[in-house]
Order: C-alpha cells, then structure tokens, then sequence
C-alpha cells in the first residue's frame, strides 16, 4: 500500500474503470475535484476518481520551501532540473495506486493516468514504462521527463498508448514549445496523441475539460 494519502470519489456503486489524477507543484488532491462532474459522458461506467497528495519536500527552485511535490526542481530548463530520486519514489508510488485498483477488482486496463504540470509529468513517465497495458494518459500543461531515455525504457506492452495532451499556449509556467517537444516526441514513436492547444495560461478551461469528456469517452466507455 502507498504511503501516500489521496482523494476518492466514486460516481456511484462498484466502480469498473479508474482515474488516478497528480497534481501540480504545491497543489494536493482536492485541486482538481471539481472536474469530476465535468469530465463525465452521458452513460458512463461507474469510475472512481483517485487523487493522490505528493509528499510534501523542499523545492530547490522555490528557495527550499516545503511543498506538496513529486520531486524537487532545481532549475527551470528543458528537462526542469531532475531529480531522479523523487521521479522514482513517486512513479513507485503511482504504481502502488495502480495495483491497489486491480485488487479492487479494477485491471489496468481500464485505469487511465492523469496529472497537470508536474503531476502531468509524473503520469506521463509513469505510463510510458508501465509493464501492463493501461486505458490510456492525460498530461497536461506539462513536459516529457528523462526524453534522452524514453526509447530505451519505454515498455512495449504500452506501445501505442493513447494520450491526451493539452497546453495552454499563453503558459508562462511550462513554456508552451514543451509540450510541442512532449508531442512530437511522442508521435515519432508512434504514441496515439490527441494534441489540443488553449488560448490560456497555465491552467485548465472549458474547452479542455470538454476534450478530456470525448477522450474519457473513446477510452472508458
């Protein structure tokens, strides 16, 4: 069992597909509860709605100051300063959220992975190397970690995945030619990417939401 706590939510009784959805840097679970309403499609399954809280930590790139992170941040640059230990502990961590479905009766495969800026980032690393298929990833406002290494530690099982990429095109947190890196990186290797751009900053707008429900649709319906 993950040491980290998280907010569910359930749409109804005996859910039969999933959503694990990471936060931003500084954020915690209840940041994107809202959506949940939102996010649904006329006669959609029962899901249940996982919201893991990072672990709080100091982040470099705020002066120290503790946060909610999934990995400290040392430097804004192209690959946002790494720090392989916490993208580790927290891709760990995501996968015992992962496992913890399927003993809940829920397999992989109907689990999608979600995460907005560094939850997006985490989700995204995550699902790429997973070693069972799953129903597909969010990222959004968000960038590729560890690229240089993706086409060696990519899994084949997950070869293809579908994937939602959405960025706002204003952003000046996660710049927006990140996540046109993160798409083109993907769609050379032959990832399914739904690309959407937003006329936004860092953050999440109707229209967005309204192409998450679509995509929600085709992968969990």
């Amino acid at each position: 069992m993950s040491d980290l706590d998280a907010v569910e939510l359930s749409t109804g009784e005996d859910p039969s597909a999933a959503i694990i959805w990471l936060h931003g840097l500084g954020a915690d679970g209840h940041d994107f509860e809202p959506i949940v309403p939102h996010v649904l499609w006329p006669d959609a399954p029962v899901i249940r709605f996982v919201f893991p809280n990072a672990p709080v930590r100091p982040v470099t790139l705020n002066g120290g100051m503790p946060m909610r992170a999934w990995y400290d941040i040392i430097g804004i640059d192209s690959d946002r300063g790494h720090d392989q230990a916490g993208i580790a502990e927290s891709v760990s961590q995501v996968q015992e959220f992962v496992e913890r479905e399927q003993r809940r009766g829920i397999e992989p495969g109907r689990v999608v992975i979600a995460g907005f800026s560094q939850g997006g980032a985490v989700a995204l690393h995550f699902a790429l190397r997973y070693p069972h298929r799953l129903a597909g990833a969010v990222a959004l406002s968000t960038y590729l970690l560890n690229a240089d290494e993706l086409r060696e530690s990519a899994h084949p099982v997950n070869a293809g995945l579908p994937v939602f990429v959405g960025h706002g095109n204003m952003d000046p947190v996660v710049p927006f030619n990140m996540g046109e890196f993160l798409v083109n990186e993907l769609r050379s290797m032959d990832y399914e990417v739904d690309w959407h751009s937003y006329p936004m900053a860092h953050a999440v707008n109707p229209e967005e939401i309204r192409d998450i429900r679509n995509w929600l649709g085709k992968r969990l319906g």
